[in-house]
């Protein structure tokens, strides 16, 4: 039974394009979604099973270089690292064969344009003639950004980033649908039939249930100062632009007390995952080299000016550049409360929130949060076979291949859609169930003071112990603070609120 980067290949199928290379010159990258042209019919000509993609064998046409590399810039998904990784591997004569062979074909420019992009690498060719430039990525099957002509190649540059760090999302239905929706105007639209008192009041409660999700997911239980400071950092995202400094000074709002953490981008090597009882690293993951951190920040910081400049939709963007940082991943503390603050500067740079208004993302990444793990795995566990490592003195990690590819180009589809679910839930529950309990609960201490005259910390307290207790204020709550209360004010209380929160 032949075996592909542990996937059983379909029977008949003989593997295709990238896959083909990445075999033939064992190249360390993971295929996501390999291909193979089967010698059996395959129903529609093209269909996917159990994580191959299956070519009818009317595709085969031939096993050549130059076939293999056809076939994977006329009918497979642009995966970069792949395609580095490929390039890197391929004998220098045979790409320049393969320009020359045919300089004006769209697929071979395309392809060229990629090699010299990815690689740094100037192939020993000409200039390709003057004719139609063609856009290196196909814009009905990817986001792009806008074009920019490459005169050598004769191609149209709108990929979302450059050499040092490229992101690709595919244009799937699902992301489509949701930018369809324009979430950005329905948010707008809740705030506009609001009330600028209660949205202000509205803004603060979600930036606190932010703050605190941010904590929680990373399974620690803050002090009130941490959250302020949290809320500090959300407040000023995207009012700077994003450079690197900038990076640096968020990251010193997050993390204020640096005694035992190194400000900073990293000196030393990051893992996720557990210890054995001896205090062994077991990683499930495993960050940038530290000398790498410095151009995988910049690049990474250059494709998010590039993206800011090119009007990619600001979730896509927020997308790209938050879940790029955290794969990075280049502090020693705080990785995963940046990329969520990352997020944020973006949604506020763009204006895509309301202004003053957080969408509590991590509120709902806290809910989804098995979704929301499964998100970064199904990124980050198929690169874990490619990063050689070995434990440290300090029970830390030390990385012993160049692994800068691994985190400088990736498939953002899957954390793009995972990102606009959470947005879009802010914008049609959580937003709109803010101002409906705000009303709810502004109406309810409007009445109780109509009935008895009391401070609004108490009347608020009243509120929040019946609602805690199914509609009724609880015998020790009427004995103690509340005993003050006639048995009559009791009853019309508990029914105050019960009629104010009913439904909700």
């Amino acid at each position: 039974m032949a075996i592909f980067q542990e996937k059983t290949i379909p029977e008949g199928g003989r593997l295709a394009g990238w896959t083909w290379f990445v075999e033939k010159f064992a190249v360390a990258a993971p295929v996501r979604r390999p291909s193979c042209v089967s010698e059996l019919h395959v129903s529609g000509s093209r269909r996917e099973d159990r994580g191959w993609n299956i070519f009818d064998r009317r595709y085969w046409t031939g096993d050549h270089f130059e076939d293999h590399l056809s076939f994977a810039m006329r009918h497979e998904d642009l995966d970069p690292l792949v395609a580095k990784r490929v390039f890197d591997a391929i004998p220098k004569r045979k790409m320049e064969a393969y320009v020359r062979a045919t300089p004006s074909g769209s697929l071979v420019r395309r392809a060229w344009f990629l090699y010299e992009t990815l690689t740094g690498r100037r192939l020993n060719v000409r200039d390709a003639p003057k004719m139609v430039a063609v856009d290196v990525l196909d814009a009905d099957a990817y986001f792009t950004g806008a074009p920019r002509v490459s005169t050598r190649h004769r191609v149209r540059d709108n990929l979302l980033g450059s050499g040092r760090f490229c992101p690709v999302i595919r244009r799937t239905k699902a992301l489509t649908d949701a930018i369809d929706l324009d979430l950005s105007a329905k948010a707008r639209e809740t705030i506009a039939r609001t009330g600028a008192h209660l949205v202000a009041r509205a803004a603060s409660f979600l930036l606190l249930a932010d703050s605190r999700a941010s904590f929680e997911i990373e399974g620690e239980s803050p002090a009130r100062t941490r959250l302020e400071r949290w809320g500090r950092a959300i407040l000023q995202a995207g009012k700077n632009p994003l450079t690197l400094d900038e990076v640096l000074r968020l990251q010193r709002i997050l993390v204020e007390d640096t005694r035992f953490v190194h400000p900073g981008l990293r000196p030393d090597g990051v893992f996720l995952g557990e210890r054995d009882h001896e205090g062994e690293p077991l990683p499930e993951f495993i960050g940038a080299r530290p000398g790498d951190l410095q151009s995988l920040m910049e690049g990474l910081l250059e494709a998010n000016d590039r993206m800011r400049e090119d009007g990619v939709d600001a979730v896509l963007k927020a997308a790209a550049t938050a879940f790029g940082f955290v794969y990075i991943h280049p502090f020693q503390d705080g990785n995963g409360r940046m990329h969520r603050c990352l997020i944020h500067h973006v949604l506020a740079e763009r204006r895509f929130a309301p202004a003053g208004m957080v969408f509590p993302v991590s509120s709902v990444m806290l809910d989804r949060i098995d979704d929301y793990r499964t998100t970064l795995q199904g990124h980050s566990a198929p690169l874990m076979p490619f990063i050689d490592w070995k434990p440290t003195p300090q029970k830390n990690v030390e990385v012993l291949n160049d692994t800068a590819d691994l985190y400088r180009y990736f498939d953002c589809t899957e954390e793009a859609e995972f990102l606009y679910s959470c947005v879009r839930r802010t914008v049609d529950e959580d937003l709109p169930r803010e101002i409906d309990y705000l009303r709810r609960h502004d109406e309810a201490i409007r009445r109780i003071m109509d009935r008895v005259e009391m401070p609004d910390r108490l009347a608020e307290n009243l509120i929040l112990y019946i609602r805690q207790n199914h509609g009724v204020l609880s015998k020790r709550r009427r004995e103690g603070e509340f005993k003050q209360l006639r048995p009559k004010e009791v009853a019309a209380i508990e029914k105050i609120v019960r009629e104010a929160f009913e439904g909700f």
